[in-house]
């Protein structure tokens, strides 16, 4: 009991020994409205919108120099259009959330590798906080809309590129790939967000 006890300290001892990053991210949302009215029918005239994305967390080595979790605040973009030869609609959101995920260093996370790349995997909880359609010059909100409002959930994979620089911290390039769930959604009309997620970032280290 003593020895197990005495590994758990020297294990959580390790842990805050390791540094910690601030990061900041920053990039395109690439994203597809996946709609199904209450028939379960889709729109076959929707089309891929962009928009912009926001992040702000920290990054903290776990149990070892190759395993990174990061946690933090974000701001996304979800965009699309639509029409055909009668009418032209858009939609405009912004959802903010807080995200949470696990990184995976291809080398160990020290002073010794300037170079490094990470694959990832995320979960994200957001709501919205702005939102509007645009059908033929007329706005409509979409903030008290059903299918847009309530908790998504949205889980993600991808990768990130990390480049040291001495004096600053680290310079960053990624890519996401997620989907989105609404869970709060018990009507018949369903949406989701599929998004290809393009980043930039930089990482500051902290003691």
């Amino acid at each position: 009991m003593m020895k197990n006890y005495l590994l758990f300290v020297i294990l959580i001892t390790s842990c805050q020994l390791f540094s910690q990053e601030i990061f900041l991210n920053t990039g395109k949302n690439f994203t597809k409205y996946d709609y199904k009215n209450g028939f379960g029918q889709s729109d076959p005239d929707l089309q891929s919108g962009t928009g912009n994305f926001y992040e702000i967390g920290f990054n903290k080595p776990i149990l070892n120099k190759h395993i990174l979790y990061s946690y933090g605040l974000s701001l996304n973009e979800y965009n699309a259009l639509g029409g055909n030869v009668a009418n032209s609609y858009s939609w405009e959101t912004k959802y903010l959330g807080i995200k949470t995920g696990l990184g995976f260093s291809l080398f160990p996370m020290d002073d010794f590798h300037k170079l490094n790349f990470l694959l990832q995997v995320g979960i994200l909880g957001e709501t919205i906080i702005y939102g509007k359609q645009k059908i033929d010059g007329a706005y409509y909100d979409l903030v008290h809309q059903k299918e847009f409002t309530g908790l998504v959930v949205e889980s993600s994979i991808g990768f990130q590129v990390k480049y040291r620089v001495p004096s600053l911290g680290f310079l960053s390039i990624g890519y996401n790939y997620g989907q989105t769930l609404n869970i709060s959604n018990s009507t018949t009309e369903k949406i989701s967000f599929m998004t290809h997620q393009l980043q930039l970032g930089v990482n500051f280290p902290i003691k």
